[in-house]
């Protein structure tokens, strides 16, 4: 089959602090490269063709997810779009939000991959939280056409996962502690949960029955740090202490907003629904984000709020490694690699230096046990000889990897994979398992998630697992 007209069938799957959602698109892999050149394949179309009801995420407990509670959702939801679990190709199941700090979080994308094919990543991180939910919600294609910056706040029930597109480039992410399900309340007012985020800003007691004046000082409060995070008033310890890890990147000047999420469908609701609405602070956190600067600033609308994170991870999660890629005695799909990233400088060193860079760098992950990816930028016009001294300390270094018999997988930014892979695969007695990809921009922390061959090219996804 030529990959021309080829599809991928993927899935999306978000289980949020307030609710779980799914949706399938079929992601349309096509050869964008000129008439007799090296074939390029490329993800050329993405199309929803199913979505789902949006549910309560359910749980067990203010500490654990109901397992079977999200099983029994993903599984009435496949037989609603009559669609077979193994027909799912690619995609992405994500825990967010206050629902990646449950105790069983990592139990729960267990239990779900069952539902989502062989090749489904199960993912937490604010930082892919922040891209891919810009990416559904339009914030890149806007901020490349128009030549412009958006930044994007997805607010959920637990966070606000921020991410900067500056034209082209996703300049960067960050992720706050702010969202309508922090504080949940009984139908009557009456505070039945209140999450330790919110700690030294005053927030109410359980068990005291509130009005919607009492806790508008918090959501307030709320609000300003998502404008010290957004530029519009100085940073202060208010927006570094509600920060997950960091805030995101300052935007230029003239950038807009934008906002997704549940909450963002409240920042403008007219009318405002009834402030004990969904039993948390919601509501009133929205009416606080639109009656601040931030509801003043000049903003993008974006196509998808509450649904964005999800159309991300179901739509924009995977990308094609380049064409020219090898490899031999691998088997796939190959999940969670974690990364180790040369720097340049250690890149062009001799090969016995080279060597004991790689070498370092596995000490790293000496206690994992499995295989890694070793990624480095590559060179732009790369000499037989550049690529045999490659080959060679790249081989020496990773040589503990085969002495284990674990697969060596080695990826580059640039397309130069083939002739890399091969120089390595000439040296590697057999059996030999060595996989070389490129394509690829990565960096030490994430993770890479890797399917099975589409034409002459591989999918991947490239992730952050991070479970707080």
């Amino acid at each position: 089959m030529t990959a021309v007209g080829r599809a991928l069938l993927s899935v999306g799957i978000d289980i949020g602090t307030s609710t779980t959602q799914l949706i399938l698109s079929r992601l349309h892999v096509q050869n964008t490269a000129a008439a007799f050149a090296v074939p390029r394949l490329a993800i050329t179309r993405r199309e929803i063709v199913y979505r789902s009801g949006i549910h309560t995420t359910p749980l067990r407990s203010e500490t654990v997810i109901d397992a079977r509670g999200v099983e029994a959702i993903v599984a009435a939801e496949y037989r609603r779009a009559a669609v077979d679990r193994s027909a799912i190709e690619t995609g992405a199941v994500i825990i967010t939000g206050e629902t990646a700090r449950k105790e069983n979080a990592r139990q729960v994308l267990a239990a779900l991959a069952g539902f989502a094919g062989d090749f489904v990543v199960a993912t937490a991180g604010p930082a892919l939280e922040g891209v891919l939910a810009a990416r559904g919600a339009g914030c890149d294609v806007y901020a490349a056409e128009h030549g412009a910056a958006v930044l994007n706040f997805d607010i959920g029930g637990g966070t606000a996962n921020g991410c900067l597109f500056d034209r082209e480039t996703c300049a960067g992410t960050g992720c706050l502690n702010v969202g309508g399900r922090l504080v949940k309340l009984e139908p009557d007012g009456t505070v039945a949960y209140v999450s330790p985020v919110l700690s030294g800003l005053s927030p109410p007691a359980v068990g005291r029955r509130v009005t919607a004046e009492d806790l508008t000082p918090l959501c307030r409060r709320l609000a300003e740090a998502l404008e010290e995070a957004a530029g519009l008033r100085p940073r202060t310890d208010l927006s570094r202490r509600l920060a997950t890890d960091r805030l995101p990147p300052l935007p230029p000047p003239g950038a807009l907003l934008s906002f997704s999420g549940g909450v963002a469908d409240l920042i403008d609701a007219d009318p405002t629904p009834p402030w004990l609405a969904y039993g948390d602070i919601g509501v009133l956190l929205g009416r606080a984000i639109g009656q601040s600067a931030l509801g003043a600033a000049p903003r993008f609308r974006p196509r998808e709020t509450i649904r964005a994170t999800v159309v991300g991870a179901g739509s924009h999660a995977t990308s094609l490694s380049g064409s020219t890629i090898a490899y031999e005695g691998v088997e796939f799909p190959l999940k969670n690699l974690p990364v180790l990233a040369l720097s340049p400088a250690e890149e062009a060193l001799a090969s016995p230096a080279l060597a004991e860079a790689v070498g370092r760098k596995l000490t790293w992950f000496a206690r994992e046990g499995g295989p890694v990816v070793l990624a480095l930028r590559g060179l732009p016009s790369p000499g037989f000889d550049d690529i045999q001294r490659l080959a060679e300390g790249l081989l020496a270094g990773l040589a503990p990897l085969r002495e284990a018999g674990l697969p060596l997988i080695v990826a580059t930014a640039r397309d130069m994979a083939k002739a890399l892979g091969q120089a390595m695969l000439c040296r590697l007695p057999r059996p030999r398992r060595l996989l070389a990809l490129d394509g690829l921009e990565l960096a030490d922390g994430s993770y890479l998630d890797i399917g099975r061959p589409v034409g002459s090219a591989l999918p991947v996804v490239i992730k952050t697992l991070l479970f707080q």
